[in-house]
């Protein structure tokens, strides 16, 4: 080290050890994404009952009317949709098969005629098959069914627990979550209605389904279904 006016001044040069002590910059990490939760799944009343458990034929379509497309009246109206069906269907198949096996109007009813104007016998009817016989129909017996059908929709529409709802901007069976296929509250013999017999009803209604859409194949296209009947 020189001294006097000119002097410079002295060049420390730092090791690379000394480098390598210095303290790293702080590095601040991110916090990770928080996932969003899963929308909770409606309960679904009516599991089919399986071996070993229950089988759930639609899981992903119900979750989705239930939860991405709708919501849980979305699927107490696709509940009384199902019910609603398979009530029809039971009371189709008894009809289909009272004809089948011979049990028509004209061996119990007084009246000969199903229709004085149009000609139609009881006896006509009974000689067809039951696709047949309903085609037979007179364009008036056929506005009668719907007619007492359409007077049942709208009392169920209309009214909640036995009562119509007067004041409404909406008729209870069109709000959200009240059609629920017992609207009507029809129960004449005050018989206890349990969740077992809510399922009974249902399961029943589903094979009606199933009966039903079977028994018109086979009577409409020969062949079609592959299993012998019991006419």
């Amino acid at each position: 080290q020189s001294s006097g006016p000119m002097a410079r001044p002295a060049v420390v040069k730092m090791s690379e050890e000394a480098v390598a002590e210095e303290e790293p910059a702080e590095v601040v990490e991110e916090p990770e994404p928080v996932p969003e939760p899963e929308p909770a799944t409606v309960e679904l009343f009516g599991k089919a009952p399986f071996i070993g458990g229950e089988l759930f034929l639609g899981e992903t379509e119900w979750n989705k009317f239930t939860t991405e497309y709708g919501s849980a009246e979305t699927g107490t109206y696709l509940r009384a949709a199902e019910l609603k069906h398979g009530r029809s269907a039971m009371l189709a198949t008894v009809g289909f098969a009272l004809q089948k096996f011979g049990v028509t109007f004209d061996k119990i009813s007084p009246h000969e005629y199903l229709s004085v104007s149009q000609g139609v016998k009881f006896a006509d009817l009974a000689a067809m098959g039951p696709v047949a016989a309903i085609k037979a129909c007179p364009v008036e017996g056929l506005a009668q069914i719907f007619a007492v059908i359409a007077a049942i929709e709208i009392y169920e529409l209309t009214h909640r627990d036995g009562e119509i709802k007067e004041g409404e901007s909406v008729p209870p069976g069109l709000q959200a979550g009240g059609l629920t296929g017992y609207n009507l509250n029809y129960n004449p013999l005050k018989i206890e209605i349990t969740d077992r017999r809510k399922l009974v009803e249902l399961q029943n209604g589903r094979a009606a389904m199933f009966a039903i859409s079977a028994w018109v194949a086979a009577e409409t296209i020969p062949g079609s279904v592959p299993i012998p009947l019991l006419w």
